[in-house]
């Protein structure tokens, strides 16, 4: 945790910090970098599922950034709002599902019924580490620390195997999501666990 903390800090400072200003001065919003993740999330899925899988990891890439720089654009520009941060996740949801798209119609178009089966139970794992979050936070229970893998590190997972430019780089690093996102959702089921066993009614 100590790790992930630091390098998030490093991002912050060296890359967050300065995107953000960028941004700031050519006066877009976060809401218009938000979907311009959305839309540049497509256009990886896109080039996923014609079997165009390095170009689709250096697009991934890029809106693995647009993700990051949207928050760090509300913060600089005093636009931050619980709406915001609903879409944000919203819209983050729709760009995984998105992606996992893209690779279902690549596995399908190769008959691939190990990638198939892997891309259905990635969406599922990486779903309920959200959903988790999402039920915790809504009883009040704090859970932004809690559990290994989160959005981020799946993200860079992909872009390793994407650009890997084979399917098995891709299948490889959507079996290393599929365990890390299953672990992470038991560590997070721990976690609410462990804050609500002493409150009624939980």
């Amino acid at each position: 945790m100590a790790i992930r903390t630091r390098v998030r800090q490093l991002l912050a400072l060296y890359f967050e910090e300065p995107g953000a200003r960028l941004l700031h001065a050519g006066r877009l919003t976060p809401n218009i970098v938000t979907f311009l993740g959305l839309l540049v999330s497509g256009v990886a899925a896109y080039l996923a599922a014609v079997g165009a899988l390095l170009p689709a990891g250096v697009v991934l890439l890029v809106a693995g950034a647009f993700d990051m720089l949207d928050g760090a654009l509300a913060r600089l520009s005093n636009r931050v709002s619980s709406f915001g941060a609903i879409l944000d996740s919203v819209v983050d949801r729709l760009a995984e599902a998105l992606l996992l798209f893209g690779l279902l119609l690549f596995y399908l178009d190769n008959d691939d019924k190990i990638g198939i089966g892997l891309v259905f139970l990635v969406l599922i794992a990486s779903y309920m580490v959200s959903y988790i979050r999402a039920r915790g936070e809504g009883i009040g229970v704090a859970m932004q620390e809690a559990g290994l893998v989160t959005r981020t590190e799946r993200i860079i997972v992909m872009v390793f195997g994407l650009i890997s430019g084979v399917a098995t780089g891709v299948t490889v690093a959507l079996l290393i999501v599929l365990v890390f996102s299953v672990f992470t959702s038991g560590q997070r089921l721990y976690h609410l666990w462990r804050h609500t066993k002493e409150q009624p009614g939980m």
